[in-house]
């Protein structure tokens, strides 16, 4: 008698028979340009970018444009939006705000274009109609990348997640997530990551496990791959963001020491005090390039950047005011009207605004005042608002 398929599998055969005679496939393959290949290699500051709100809960199309200039002006190498941080529920029926939020940005940046490459990057998550769906729509608004969330799937095994993964990148580059389990993420092997990294169109990784253990399996794993020099490497644990960036992990492979770093981070964190992030970069790659000069006051400075994640993130509550952590200070610093998120109920931890408070005033030089009150008297200047 033929062995029944799991639930897992026989929804993952729907999933793939139902974008399958859908045709979604007739979109062309844009291919990620030499120059932003290069930045992307070469590593640089990616925030990922919130959503901006009335106290209603609508979107404000003026912030939410505003945060856009305020990242491009701030030096940063691209943006991630329809992420975490731009909030999942986005994509609910009755918020229905994903395609809108790409077009904006995608049309500020186009408005605002730098003299440097400028990474547009999309959020895809969910099963695989739905990820191709959010995949081509970023292919309408010319997004370069698709940084591919693989939380929500934890019913189905590595081997459909891999295959979920190919079809994707079959429509546009894109950069894998390892999201921690404690934010609805799944730990996965080493062998899943082996393969992983053998992904045509894979661009680069972001490792964000909060988990030397479980970054140490994926570094380790891509050393091993094939493409070990394609594929770029970005922090996402914001936990550990400077000293990520400082280490070169290195193995033993075939009598050989293969090494790989850390280039650059797409981080949470950096959607606050941006051109801060931006120079802290450049710091990290100076020292690199000399040396090591310096590292003791970096690896310090890197403590201090941990001690206002774990504030602004509220790791004290299981993150659970990491969105409105970031608001806040995007508030105080007159880039969003207000700090609230879709869900009326999400805000700030007891205890997260005095300790808000705290970091603000301990750690002036993190802090992007004097840049932004330029940038706001500028914006205006230029009649944004």
């Amino acid at each position: 008698m033929a062995e029944k398929p799991s639930k897992s599998r026989r929804i993952f055969k729907k999933d793939k028979a139902d974008f399958k005679t859908k045709q979604h496939y007739h979109m062309s393959f844009q291919y990620l340009s030499a120059e932003k290949k290069s930045l992307l290699q070469t590593g640089t500051v990616i925030p990922a970018h919130p959503l901006a709100l009335n106290a209603d809960r609508t979107l404000n199309e003026f912030y939410q444009r505003q945060l856009t200039r305020y990242y491009i002006a701030s030096g940063a190498g691209g943006i991630a939006i329809g992420v975490h941080s731009t909030q999942f529920a986005i994509r609910s029926p009755h918020v229905n705000l994903y395609e809108k939020v790409l077009a904006i940005a995608a049309d500020e940046i186009e408005r605002n274009r730098p003299p440097y490459p400028f990474l547009k990057i999309a959020g895809i998550c969910g099963r695989t109609e739905q990820a191709i769906k959010e995949a081509q729509l970023a292919n309408k608004y010319g997004y370069d990348l698709g940084l591919l969330s693989l939380g929500g799937l934890n019913e189905w095994s590595e081997d459909q997640i891999l295959l979920h993964a190919k079809e994707v990148a079959e429509i546009i580059p894109i950069i894998g997530f390892y999201l921690q389990p404690s934010v609805g993420g799944r730990i996965f092997s080493y062998d899943f990551w082996a393969k992983f990294a053998e992904i045509k169109h894979l661009e680069a990784i972001k490792v964000a496990p909060f988990n030397r253990y479980q970054t140490l399996d994926v570094v380790r794993a891509l050393c091993h791959s094939s493409r070990k020099d394609d594929i770029a490497l970005y922090t996402g644990n914001d936990d550990n963001i400077v000293a990520d960036l400082l280490t070169t992990y290195a193995f033993p492979i075939n009598g050989k020491l293969v090494t790989k770093e850390f280039v650059g981070g797409l981080l949470g964190h950096w959607a606050v005090f941006t051109s801060k992030a931006v120079a802290l970069l450049e710091e990290i790659k100076t020292c690199k390039r000399t040396n090591f000069t310096g590292v003791q006051a970096l690896l310090t400075k890197g403590v201090q950047v941990t001690d206002m994640n774990a504030v602004i993130f509220d790791s004290a509550h299981q993150f659970k005011g990491c969105i409105p952590g970031i608001h806040e200070v995007l508030r105080r610093q007159g880039l969003l009207p207000g700090r609230w998120c879709l869900d009326p109920e999400e805000d700030l931890s007891a205890g997260q605004m005095e300790e808000i408070d705290r970091i603000f005033n301990a750690y002036p030089d993190l802090v992007d005042h004097t840049f932004l009150q330029d940038f706001l008297i500028k914006d205006l200047s230029n009649g944004k608002r």
